[in-house]
């Protein structure tokens, strides 16, 4: 009876990992709003080169470009609440916080109003991908706060993605953001985490 008493908490550790957060499936008729700044908006290779826009073209449906090259996520909290009622999205796709990142804002700042978003994301019915962005410095590691939020709103997450980008001279166009070759790559990755994260 001890043994079954100490089993019981691991196993519904194991079952919990197992389980991987999910998104409605996304159909031709869907609305996926890109929210982010520069990284979203395609600098340094133009709005048609943008994730978004290969994005649109790989799932076959619409895919909004909000991204507003500078913007910082207090802005960006702000900006959300007329973007979400505009379009009304089926899913964000939420990458923000890189220049916050530059302007050396702490991590506890930034993860407060990316909470604010997904909170207001989620309060509107929509499902979430969390895209993670890396702290300057000379290796290029996502900060865990995107991680961290993942996993207390349980929302599937890209957190490696744009880091290897920036640190591939190939993939990107400056030391901030990625060419067009580079736009592809995240568009490719994010299709993949929409593709595995679908409810079946």
């Amino acid at each position: 009876m001890k043994r079954l008493i100490i089993l019981i908490p691991v196993l519904v550790m194991l079952i919990g990992c197992a389980r991987k957060p999910t998104i409605s499936p996304i159909t031709p008729d869907a609305t996926i709003l890109a929210f982010g700044d520069s990284l979203t908006a395609g600098t340094g290779a133009g709005k048609k080169h943008s994730y978004p826009s290969v994005l649109a073209e790989l799932l076959g449906c619409t895919v909004i470009n909000a991204g507003k090259p500078g913007e910082v996520t207090a802005d960006a909290v702000a900006r959300l609440k007329t973007t979400m009622r505009e379009h009304e999205p089926d899913l964000v796709i939420l990458c923000h916080g890189g220049n916050d990142f530059l302007q050396k804002y702490s991590d506890k700042h930034v993860a407060r109003n990316l909470e604010a978003m997904i909170q207001r994301i989620q309060n509107s019915g929509a499902d979430i991908i969390l895209v993670g962005v890396p702290r300057p410095g000379l290796i290029l590691r996502t900060s865990p706060i995107y991680t961290d939020l993942a996993r207390k709103y349980d929302l599937p997450c890209d957190a490696r993605t744009i880091a290897e980008m920036l640190s591939t001279p190939s993939l990107k166009s400056d030391q901030v953001h990625p060419n067009a070759k580079g736009y592809r790559h995240l568009a490719h990755a994010i299709l993949n985490l929409i593709s595995y994260s679908s409810k079946n």
